[in-house]
């Protein structure tokens, strides 16, 4: 596979059967800048197709997992239709990709986990956080609808009560929570993080293939039930940009300053 040609995502072999891919670069947060957006919704479909890959561990370099959407692409969402869809597709294809991928993922989350970041930890099969790790669904922050995974996913794994309160409210979870909830698989301190992730990749990647990728697809057919919602919510994310909320949203944040959003249209 190309995966030289990958620019934000930095994707290598680590051990027989298992794929390393690390957003960011040491000492920074990753960010998802235009390329990181569209390489993220794009990888999974080429490890699908790898017969080197068995299992795939994602993780954030330097400081933390993700710091979300780089801002500059955030104000050409809210200001460019072409910009909006093509994020759009991405977001969509990025879920609908880690979902249909046959090979394993695990993710290994720490520091803070923002935006299609989290998503992608989310929708890995075992998602595995450092117990200070900052899990952050920051969408009604902003002023836009909690779009590009929660809804296919958050329910289904911590149940409708706690994923309306932290989605509505945008409240950060630690990973030792996310882990109590259910929102992730394991958790452990950020110094183990990596050889835990390393150790579940090789459990895995020592398993029966076919095995684990027919179990996987089957639990999948859950989230696809949930296409739906998915595709109603990220829709409904995408229509708020272009909205008053969000612009105020976005002001706020490149300001630096505490959000007042305007009253919602009048009888809406």
């Amino acid at each position: 596979m190309d995966y030289p040609s990958y620019q934000d995502l930095k994707a290598r072999i680590i051990e027989p059967g298992i794929l390393e891919i690390v957003m960011g670069e040491e000492g920074k947060l990753a960010t998802a800048t235009a390329r990181a957006h569209a390489e993220m919704a794009r990888i999974w479909i080429d490890i699908d197709r790898d017969p080197d890959v068995r299992v795939a561990i994602l993780r954030g370099a330097g400081k933390g997992f993700s710091a979300g959407g780089d801002l500059g692409m955030v104000e050409q969402m809210a200001g460019d239709f072409a910009v909006r869809a093509r994020v759009w597709r991405e977001a969509r294809d990025l879920v609908y990709n880690m979902l249909n991928c046959s090979k394993i993922i695990v993710s290994a989350i720490h520091g803070p986990a923002v935006g299609a970041g989290l998503a992608a930890a989310l929708m890995a099969d075992v998602p595995i956080a450092a117990k200070n790790a900052r899990l952050i669904d920051g969408h009604t922050r902003l002023g836009v609808a909690a779009g590009d995974h929660a809804a296919i996913i958050w329910p289904l794994l911590c149940g409708m009560a706690k994923a309306k309160y932290y989605l509505l409210t945008s409240d950060e979870l630690s990973g030792e929570e996310a882990e109590k909830l259910g929102l992730v698989a394991l958790a452990c301190d950020e110094g183990e993080l990596r050889e835990k992730a390393l150790s579940v990749a090789r459990k895995l990647a020592a398993a029966p293939q076919t095995a684990l990728r027919w179990t996987k697809y089957s639990l999948n057919n859950w989230l696809r039930l949930a296409g739906p919602a998915f595709d109603a919510s990220l829709a409904l994310e995408m229509m708020g940009f272009t909205g008053p909320e969000a612009a105020e949203g976005i002001a706020a944040l490149k300001e630096k300053r505490k959000a007042s959003f305007p009253p919602p249209p009048k009888d809406f």
